[in-house]
């Protein structure tokens, strides 16, 4: 994906309540050809927004091109761990990008998986929080060197989760990328690992592309099953990400980007039906820029999530803008941040 700047620029809007802190627990970072989006873009984008801290997600980006392939994941997080610290210096605003990271692991390495986990600590003692082992199944395409094997139905996988039990003994968390028909996996997974906090990512992945059924029928089914992995107290939701390509709303098609209002109006239904079902104290908004910035500006995205939220109390607006994520992830609450 090459910025998009122009056509963005065909939807300018002003942030509304910008004085409301965020922390973005979902954004990635890389610089490949024709295709970059690092420090300087990510602070230009959430400059609008009082966004005061970010999360990483891994992205393959900047893997070790020499060494065990298991360990050369272990790269994007020293390069994470290094943007961090210079996002900590001020000399780019005071957001704190990169205050957490996801990295990732092959966790059906089983046991094997312990070395992996230990140099990601090691690369970021201070910051890395947890594992995201991709299971959104079909991908496009297929996992390169050093890339954690991708498999069908891979969070029932016995291999896999004997590496997703070594998550608790480091106290990681794990991220959980999937499309919707597998999201009874989600609470299979779960129920199986009570002890470990899952984030489930991009609100169950609904993709509407006509591949599992119309539109109404992906709403129906996808609405039964988020209702079953949200009776597991140990799984919280990323509201957003539903803005990439692959969900099939369309909005990257359209002539000029969508407002605010537009996405409300499209997206309303998803988002009330997760935070109804989990609750504020288990919903986070996400950006996942950007790979979202193919359809809307930053701007407008959390503009909706402010319009989204507006009805909710004043305590449950900042969980879901800020403080769960900063619970889950274990940084400093809104409040912690004003104090400084």
């Amino acid at each position: 994906m090459v910025l998009n700047d122009d056509w963005l620029n065909l939807t300018p809007e002003d942030p509304i309540e910008p004085g409301l802190p965020i922390l973005d627990p979902h954004h990635h970072l890389w610089d490949r050809p024709g295709n970059r989006y690092m420090l300087e873009e990510l602070v230009a984008d959430t400059t609008p927004h009082n966004v005061r801290q970010t999360v990483f997600i891994e992205c393959t980006s900047m893997y070790r091109r020499s060494g065990a392939e298991e360990l050369q994941c272990v790269g994007e997080t020293e390069f994470v761990q290094g943007v961090a610290a210079m996002s900590a210096n001020g000399g780019f605003g005071p957001m704190r990008a990169n205050a957490g990271i996801v990295g990732t692991a092959d966790l059906r390495l089983g046991e094997r998986v312990d070395a992996v986990l230990e140099a990601q600590l090691a690369a970021s003692p201070n910051r890395f929080r947890g594992i995201r082992h991709r299971a959104a199944w079909p991908l496009a395409r297929q996992p390169g060197r050093g890339q954690p094997a991708q498999v069908e139905h891979l969070l029932l996988d016995a291999a896999f989760r004997a590496g997703f039990a070594r998550l608790r003994l480091y106290a990681l968390s794990f991220e959980a990328w999937l499309f919707h028909p597998d999201l009874p996996d989600v609470a299979d997974l779960a129920r199986a690992f009570p002890d470990t906090t899952i984030i489930l990512n991009h609100l169950g992945g609904p993709i509407l592309t006509g591949e599992y059924g119309s539109a109404h029928d992906v709403f129906t089914q996808w609405k039964h099953d988020i209702n079953t992995v949200a009776t597991c107290p140990n799984v919280v939701m990323k509201a957003g990400g539903i803005q990439m390509a692959v969900n099939g709303f369309g909005w990257h098609e359209r002539e000029r980007p969508p407002s605010s209002d537009d996405l409300l109006a499209l997206n309303e239904q998803w988002y009330e039906h997760a935070i109804d079902k989990f609750g504020p104290e288990r919903c986070m908004f996400e950006s996942n820029f950007p790979v979202d910035r193919v359809s809307c500006s930053y701007t407008v995205l959390w503009n909706q999530f402010k319009k989204l939220s507006k009805s909710f109390r004043p305590d449950q607006r900042l969980a879901m803008l800020h403080d769960t994520a900063a619970r889950v992830y274990r940084l400093p609450l809104a409040v912690e941040l004003h104090s400084e």
